[in-house]
């Protein structure tokens, strides 16, 4: 095996399970296909959930000081979203999905961009992409990956079926996003302690909450802009753990 293998195959898992939603897609009617939208969007509301979990677990509580674990959230997401703000992540998002819309030749009233923004940042959140590509760099195995590969290959093929060719441009992304990470471990080592992870993991979850809101048609929240708030999390959870 090669570093970056476990990136590799779980850009070609997103791009495969798309390709096969799309054409399955041509089966589905109308209504079917806000159906599954919205069971998309109730699926991705229940991963939020399990997300959120480490909020309240008595190893990352008893990291950090007393009745604190609440605005170790509430900071990394007030920041990262400040600084996502600032960058206009949301904007530059956007912008290179209606780029990539042009180059796949879809048509502005295709779904692409709205299934390329929400695909990105539903598989790029959470802690496998992290600790999945931290692990490959390390030269610990795929396992993590290999896992997250399997999850990708079959919300793709859900998504694409109703967002078409934007889910299977959001494998670039992913790819540069784990293509980093795995950078970072080849490098650096193990760099993060459990409690890092779970306050990263908690801000994914809400984040998947943003998500599933803009699949249900409920509320668009401009979640590429709370991305920051991922980097944020660990740094400001170390800060405060030091304190203990």
């Amino acid at each position: 095996m090669f570093i970056g293998l476990g990136t590799l195959i779980n850009v070609v898992a997103i791009v495969f399970g798309a390709t096969i939603g799309i054409v399955a897609a041509s089966k589905l009617t109308q209504k079917s296909q806000m159906l599954i939208t919205d069971v998309l969007g109730l699926i991705t509301a229940l991963a939020a959930a399990s997300a959120l979990s480490p909020l309240w677990s008595q190893g990352f509580i008893s990291a950090l000081p007393e009745n604190s674990s609440l605005l170790v959230i509430l900071g990394s997401m007030l920041i990262g979203g400040l600084i996502g703000s600032a960058l206009s992540l949301e904007t530059r998002l956007d912008n290179f999905g209606e780029s990539l819309r042009v180059r796949f030749r879809a048509s502005k009233e295709s779904p692409f961009i709205e299934g390329f923004v929400s695909s990105s940042l539903l598989f790029v959140i959470g802690p496998l992409a992290i600790l999945g590509s931290v692990s490959d760099g390390m030269s610990q195995g795929i396992d993590q990956l290999i896992l997250k590969s399997s999850l990708d290959f079959f919300a793709a093929m859900a998504f694409a079926s109703t967002l078409g060719w934007g889910v299977a441009a959001s494998a670039i992304p992913v790819g540069i996003y784990q293509g980093i990470w795995t950078v970072i471990g080849l490098f650096l080592g193990s760099i993060l302690s459990q409690y890092q992870i779970d306050a990263m993991t908690i801000c994914g979850g809400l984040m998947l909450v943003g998500i599933s809101l803009r699949l249900l048609g409920i509320k668009k929240i401009a979640v590429a802009n709370l991305l920051p708030a991922l980097a944020v999390a660990p740094i400001l959870a170390t800060a405060l753990h030091l304190l203990t």
